[in-house]
């Protein structure tokens, strides 16, 4: 297959704000990615995540550029993605928001589960659990891509007796 070469096009003009305000209506699941184990647990909030590759199984989700998370996610080797439904808009407040405590107290009142595999939390009532190996984080513009290899899925399930409040 060959692809005929691009044109080189001049850069369209657009007010920055109006451009802003259409992508937010780019559809993408809330997530709460967390990791752990306990003594290092942290979660945050994130809106764009995606299926990148069927084999090998990779997901990635796109955070600020210099997140914590990023590089808490990349030392411990493995993270869950938690993707919450619309009743869960509270929790994903919660982890967006800055001023949060960090550590495990930022999960108290919230139940959730430790993975086996991860020591990351799952939080009860997601939709959807993603328990990924670190795989790599990449710089993006302005933003820093995280990308995981995908070692157990589950959805609609949601969390039965080893639900836990802390």
């Amino acid at each position: 297959m060959t692809t005929a070469a691009t044109p080189v096009r001049r850069a369209v003009r657009q007010d920055p704000a109006e451009r802003r305000r259409a992508l937010y209506h780019l559809a993408s699941p809330v997530s709460v990615l967390t990791t752990g184990p306990e003594e290092r647990m942290h979660g945050t909030t994130a809106s764009t995540g995606t299926l990148v590759s069927r084999s090998p199984l990779l997901v990635g989700v796109v955070l600020r550029a210099g997140s914590s998370f990023a590089r808490l996610a990349a030392a411990e080797g493995r993270f869950a993605i938690n993707v919450l439904g619309g009743e869960q808009a509270d929790v994903a407040r919660r982890f967006a928001d800055s001023s949060r405590p960090d550590g495990s107290a930022s999960f108290a009142g919230l139940a959730w589960t430790a993975d086996r595999y991860a020591q990351a939390p799952l939080i009860a009532g997601a939709l959807a659990h993603y328990v990924c190996r670190f795989h790599s984080a990449h710089a993006a513009g302005d933003s820093e891509l995280l990308l995981g290899h995908v070692v157990r899925a589950t959805a609609d399930e949601g969390l039965r007796s080893e639900e836990r409040r802390v």
